[in-house]
């Protein structure tokens, strides 16, 4: 008979600190400290008869059989967190949704109860986040990140197409320097989300100015905020103009706490991403979830014609 199969915590201990390069890095990520790490993987190397990393003072490295090993070992724990993840999904009937917070804020819970009213058998668990997907690491089952849909090894799907234009307070299109024209903007403080993205550019104020042919404006000045929908709460306090994605604001205009100075529009390369694993295309949870989203953009990319941009009021109000 061959040798047994290594035990699990050996293992474990080497993918991450593999991974990591580090044992350090790889004991927090297990809460264990890097002395247990370098032991687990010691184990292992006595098991297999031959060593994994090469152990230097400032440098931890994959032998030649370390980087013959990795590959595989990552690949079967992912085959048993898949299947996990499959067997949780027939038992529990929580979706967990990662999303960027203004996504979620402004966008998704002000939908979210046509989906509980309509799919009551799902239970949805919603986190916030920006930071590139990591199924192997966090638990979550579908994500929706702001980008260019770039995700390798993972389904993307475009959620949401993005435009950009400036939103105020009602109460700045009148006074000592109401808005009229781009160049008012010269009067007023810009607003900036200093929010960043790993795989998207974020809208910027210098962008919407050149694209609007406004030079006498400088974009570097004003207030900044992160996380994104603190902008636009500052521009509903009449603080200044804010720079913000359509989809982030329907109903702040809607319902008269915004308006539109401008009908100029910047579109933008990026927009907003589902995605997910491949592997898990069949679970009817987020197949389920997808169909809902898909239809809820469907139905805002009709109404936009319903919803023109505000022009100015007149003088007299």
């Amino acid at each position: 008979m061959g040798r047994p199969l290594p035990p699990l915590n050996p293992l474990r201990a080497f993918e991450a600190a593999a991974r990591h390069a580090s044992f350090t890095k790889a004991a927090q990520e297990l809460f264990v400290t890097p002395s247990a790490v370098s032991h687990q993987v010691k184990t292992l190397e006595e098991h297999l008869g031959m060593a994994l990393f090469a152990r230097e003072a400032k440098a931890l490295t994959l032998t030649a059989a370390g980087r013959a090993y990795l590959p595989a070992v990552q690949q079967a724990f992912q085959v048993l967190t898949d299947a996990t993840r499959q067997l949780n999904a027939q038992l529990s009937p929580v979706l967990r949704v990662d999303i960027p917070p203004t996504f979620a804020a402004k966008w998704l819970i002000p939908r979210l109860d046509r989906f509980v009213k309509a799919h009551p058998e799902v239970d949805i668990q919603v986190s916030t986040s920006a930071a590139p997907p990591d199924f192997a690491r966090d638990n979550y089952d579908l994500v929706i990140r702001f980008g260019r849909g770039h995700y390798p090894e993972l389904h993307s799907e475009l959620c949401l197409a993005v435009t950009v234009f400036p939103v105020c307070s009602p109460g700045l299109m009148r006074g000592d320097h109401p808005l009229r024209e781009p160049s008012d903007l010269r009067f007023h403080t810009l607003l900036h989300d200093a929010s960043t993205y790993a795989d998207g550019s974020n809208p910027h104020w210098s962008a919407w100015l050149a694209h609007a042919g406004v030079a006498d404006v400088d974009a570097s000045r004003g207030l900044s905020f992160t996380p994104s929908h603190l902008v636009i709460n500052a521009a509903i306090d009449g603080l200044g103009v804010a720079l913000v994605k359509d989809s982030w604001v329907e109903q702040d205009l809607k319902q008269g706490r915004l308006v539109r100075p401008f009908d100029i529009v910047l579109p933008v390369e990026s927009a907003y991403y589902m995605v997910f694993p491949k592997q898990r295309a069949n679970d009817v949870r987020i197949a389920t979830f997808i169909d809902w989203i898909r239809r809820e953009a469907a139905g805002e990319v009709a109404g936009e014609a319903e919803t023109p941009a505000q022009p100015a009021p007149p003088e007299s109000l």
